[in-house]
């Protein structure tokens, strides 16, 4: 009774849009790697992952990590339930046995009251022992209503066992790009308290020329400025950098151990290796959410079995065989056996349409499990197509920010020349000193982003759960 399975079309392009983009660098830029030649979903994290300390904290998390462990609970119970359903396959064969123990009242008899002793019968004690083997109620599946059943929950546990799977890899994803947080918040401390530094030796500067009437309070005051701007930023990055330890802190489930790898350098061109985009027919038989998806199709398609089977007849049967004796000794002795099968047909007659209803549910549930499928085909395009696009436009980002970090370092230079020798004001300085500090945190940004993008098309191609 259950229609035949077809997996419905992929409603995405046969190529992605940016397919030839490097993932794991673009082309001509500094940071550029070869690419892997294994599809996403055959890279295990730790290969993808080539910063031992990263490595170290997914192994922690996917050990300790509580989101993780209810989903792995859940696929325990769903292959549990698929038990329970599959047990309606056999028969249920029960054994019994009883003993029952009755007394009569007594009897007067009618003439002999004067005579002591035989004015009544005595009561009667009977007693009966049995015992008995037997199935109640065992549903002959004629029409498949069971075996539809069965199929339906087997596919649910299936759809819970790629939903753990792809626990599994939103998991890594989340604590490598959580680490990366923890770094960049570290490098833009790192570069504040530097800048704190340098702006700090600029007021004392100018504090020792206009105590000595050599400059003017407008000066002096633009540096104080900016060693209170300076100081304002160190305390919101250490702000940051305290909440994305414990956001990681909570990712991997315990604290972290003092023993880990020294991290790599954040500006590291393999900090994550190269993973090849591949097709996107890949991501229908790759990625665990459409699998997921796939499996609860299937299941929306077994259970118009069940809705079918509905309108045929229900065979059921129930029997046992046994033996009953009045002496426990004789309870298994020759002629005492017993037996009873019954039999029992059920024909939908009249339901006011239920049956129906129940078949048009159905087919309805399947249809919406077509739409989310797709949906969710669509949706991993546009994230890995995302994630190209991304990876590309960042490291030719990256190297954009270097050369204005150049420029803006040797405009420093220049104006902090012409301040000295009383060619040009402070306000120059102070202006040239905000564009490279704003040119640096936009460079750390945008390393940021490119690892995020790596990790976010690693994620998108169905990697990480092997």
């Amino acid at each position: 009774m259950i229609p035949a399975y077809q997996r419905p079309a992929a409603p995405v392009p046969a190529r992605f849009a940016a397919a030839t983009a490097v993932a794991g660098g673009a082309a001509g830029t500094e940071t550029a790697a070869a690419p892997a030649t294994a599809p996403a979903a055959e890279i295990s994290w730790r290969s993808f992952v080539e910063d031992e300390r990263l490595r170290r904290l997914i192994g922690l998390a996917l050990a300790n990590n509580r989101d993780l462990r209810v989903a792995m609970l859940n696929v325990e119970q769903a292959r549990a339930q698929y038990r329970v359903t599959r047990s309606a396959s056999f028969p249920t064969i029960d054994g019994s046995g009883g003993y029952t123990a009755e007394r009569s009242a007594s009897v007067a008899i009618p003439g002999f009251a004067s005579i002591p002793g035989f004015s009544s019968s005595p009561g009667l004690i009977t007693r009966q022992w049995s015992a008995s083997i037997g199935t109640n109620s065992y549903e002959l599946d004629l029409f498949g209503r069971v075996r539809s059943l069965n199929q339906q929950a087997l596919e649910k546990f299936f759809a819970t066992a790629e939903a753990q799977r792809d626990a599994q890899i939103t998991l890594v994803a989340e604590v490598a790009t959580q680490y990366f947080t923890l770094r960049e918040a570290d490098e833009q401390l790192e570069l504040a308290q530097q800048t704190l530094v340098s702006v700090q030796g600029a007021y004392d500067l100018n504090k020792i020329s206009f105590d000595a009437g050599e400059n003017n309070e407008l000066d002096l005051r633009t540096a104080e400025g900016q060693v209170q701007t300076a100081r304002i930023n160190v305390v919101s990055y250490e702000r940051a950098r305290a909440q994305a330890l414990d956001a990681l802190v909570l990712l991997v489930g315990r604290p972290l151990p003092a023993d880990l790898p020294a991290p790599r350098a954040f500006d590291d061109a393999s900090l994550l290796a190269p993973v090849p985009p591949g097709l996107p027919s890949d991501l229908v038989q790759r990625r665990p959410d459409i699998l997921e998806a796939e499996h609860t199709l299937k299941a929306a398609n077994a259970n118009i079995g069940a809705a079918r089977a509905a309108f045929f007849p229900t065979i059921s049967l129930t029997g046992s065989l046994g033996t009953t004796s009045t002496q426990l000794s004789g309870l298994f002795g020759a002629g005492n056996g017993t037996w009873n099968f019954a039999p029992q047909i059920s024909v939908p007659i009249f339901a006011g349409g239920e049956n129906r209803a129940n078949l048009d549910v159905a087919r309805i549930s399947t249809r919406i499990d077509v739409a989310d499928y797709e949906k969710a085909i669509q949706t991993a395009f546009r994230e890995v197509a995302d994630a190209l696009v991304a990876d590309d436009t960042y490291a030719r980002q990256i190297a954009a920010e270097v050369d204005a970090i150049k420029a803006q370092q040797r405009r420093l230079e220049l104006a902090t020349l012409r301040y000295r020798e009383g060619e040009d004001t402070y306000l120059n300085v102070l202006s040239a000193q905000q564009d490279l500090y704003s040119a640096q945190q936009g460079r750390l940004e945008a390393q940021f982003n490119r690892l995020s993008s790596q990790i976010a098309l690693y994620q998108a191609l169905g990697g990480g759960w092997k």
